[in-house]
C-alpha cells in the first residue's frame, strides 16, 4: 500500500504565497507632473480670462475649468477638487485686489465670509463632481464619461455661484442701487448682470476643449508607452 506525502504547509511570507498587488499611490511621478502643468495652466487661463469682462457687472470668464476637468479625468476626483480649490483661492485673491471689478469689491466689503466661501466652494465642487461623474460613467462608456465631466463642471460652478449670491441677496440688491443697474431684484441682477453669457461661453469651451485635450493626452501617452516598450 502506497502512502502519499502530506503537503507541507506554506509559511506566511514565503516565496510560494501569492504576491500582493502594490497599492497605487495617490501622486506618482506622472501625476505630479500633470498636476504641476495643470496648476500653471489654470493660473494662466484665470489671468487671461479676467481680462475679458462679460456683462455690465464686470464679471469675467473662468477658463480654468478646462484644466480642472482634465485633472479630474486623468487623476481622479481628489485631484480635480484640489485643482478647483487652487482656482478658487486665486479668484478670491483677485477679488480682494479688485481685479474682478468694482461690483465684486463692493460685495466683498459687505459680505467677506460669503464671498470667500463662494469663490472656494464652487470650483472645488466642480472638480470633485466632475471626477466622480467620470468614474461612474467610464464603467460603461469612456467617451461619454469625458463629455459628462466636461458638462458637469460649468453647471456646478455656475449653479453654486447663483446659490451663493442668493444667500446674500440683500448685498446684491444694494450693489444694483450703488452702481445704477437697470435690474433691481437680486435674481435678475445675478442672472442678467453677473452670469449673463458667462455660463454659455464656459459651457461651450469645456464641451469642446476638455474632451479634445484629453484625447490628445491619451494618444501621446499610448505612443510614449509603445516607444518605452520597444526600448
Amino acid at each position: 500500500m502506497e502512502y502519499k506525502e502530506a503537503a507541507e504547509p506554506v509559511e506566511m511570507g514565503s516565496e510560494e504565497t501569492a504576491p500582493k498587488k502594490p497599492r497605487k499611490r495617490f501622486f506618482d511621478a506622472k501625476s505630479i507632473a500633470y498636476f504641476g502643468i495643470l496648476t500653471a495652466l489654470e493660473i494662466v487661463l484665470l489671468l487671461w480670462g479676467s481680462a475679458v469682462p462679460v456683462g455690465a457687472g464686470g464679471a469675467s470668464l473662468n477658463f480654468s475649468l478646462v484644466p480642472i476637468v482634465l485633472g479630474a479625468i486623468l487623476m481622479g476626483p481628489v485631484a480635480g477638487a484640489l485643482l478647483g480649490l487652487i482656482s478658487g483661492i486665486a479668484i478670491f485673491i483677485m477679488v480682494i485686489l479688485g481685479a474682478q471689478g468694482p461690483v465684486f469689491s463692493y460685495l466683498f466689503a459687505a459680505q467677506p465670509v460669503m464671498i470667500a466661501l463662494i469663490c472656494l466652494v464652487k470650483t472645488t465642487a466642480a472638480g470633485l463632481v466632475s471626477g466622480i461623474l467620470y468614474r461612474l460613467v467610464a464603467k460603461k462608456n469612456q467617451k461619454a464619461a469625458v463629455f459628462a465631466a466636461a458638462v458637469a463642471a460649468p453647471i456646478i460652478n455656475t449653479g453654486l455661484f447663483v446659490l451663493g449670491m442668493l444667500c446674500i441677496s440683500g448685498a446684491v440688491e444694494a450693489s444694483a442701487a450703488e452702481f445704477g443697474f437697470a435690474q433691481t431684484s437680486a435674481i435678475s441682477v445675478i442672472l442678467l448682470v453677473f452670469v449673463t453669457y458667462n455660463f454659455f461661453i464656459e459651457f461651450a469651451i469645456n464641451l469642446v476643449l476638455a474632451p479634445a485635450l484629453c484625447t490628445v493626452i491619451r494618444v501621446v501617452e499610448k505612443r510614449f508607452a509603445k516607444r518605452k516598450g520597444k526600448a
